[in-house]
């Protein structure tokens, strides 16, 4: 069974010509991951919009670049089938910019990193206080398992060069 993603933008955002490209990409990762029957759905907004909900949330007075929010609800839809709502990705398309700068990449392989690092927080995983950071290697088991996913997924084009 396929899995399902759910993607919308923050009120008052124009969608950006490539939205339509991240539900396949989504669906690729999850096969890789071996998901089946879930759900999650991808909120793309403001440095504003996400720093309401890192206060909210986390009680940190700042933008961040993805938050994730677990849920776990299981439930049948009107077909009868079961899916399981892994939760909610929220990213922010400023961050993304900022970030690409940062790490001398483009925003391509910013955005797959991020729905990446998103996707794998909703799957219960977590890298306490590590970060990505420029011209390091990571040491936790998450950011490790994030960047060989990267690497496999290097030719995958979400946004047009």
């Amino acid at each position: 069974m396929a899995d399902s993603v759910l993607i919308t933008m923050q009120e008052g955002l124009a969608a950006p010509e490539w939205l339509c490209n991240i539900e396949p990409f989504m669906q690729k990762v999850m096969r890789l991951l071996n998901y089946d029957g879930e759900e999650i759905s991808i909120l793309f907004c403001t440095d504003n919009f996400i720093r309401e909900l890192n206060i909210t949330y986390r009680h940190i007075d700042g933008p961040t670049d993805v938050l994730s929010f677990e849920s776990g609800d299981e439930y049948q839809d009107e077909k009868g089938t079961q899916w399981r709502n892994m939760g909610d990705i929220v990213i922010s398309l400023d961050m993304l910019k900022t970030n690409a700068a940062y790490f001398n990449s483009n925003e391509n392989d910013e955005l797959k990193r991020l729905l990446l690092h998103g996707l794998l927080h909703l799957n219960g995983m977590d890298h306490g206080e590590e970060h990505i950071a420029k011209g390091e290697e990571p040491l936790c088991p998450m950011l490790i398992l994030q960047e060989k996913l990267l690497d496999g997924l290097e030719s995958e084009r979400i946004m047009a060069d």
